[in-house]
């Protein structure tokens, strides 16, 4: 149910982002799909590395901008 309702929300959003409601149904019925698969283990080794390399290129970034 919960589910459902984030779904519902997300795909309202989308739809009116990109003003086709057809587009925002059809990503709000996958929501719950896709959550449902990256919350296992698996999901969250991958969410933490990319979590890793969004913080490692941040800091390289400032880095380069601390040189010049």
């Amino acid at each position: 149910m919960i589910g459902k309702i984030i779904g519902a929300a997300v795909g309202k959003r989308m739809g009116a982002r990109y003003g086709d409601g057809a587009k925002g149904a059809l990503i709000g019925a996958l929501v719950p799909v896709v959550a449902r698969r990256a919350f296992t283990p698996l999901g969250f080794a991958l969410m933490g590395g990319y979590a890793a390399k969004k913080y490692y290129d941040g800091r390289q970034a400032r880095k380069a901008r601390v040189r010049h």
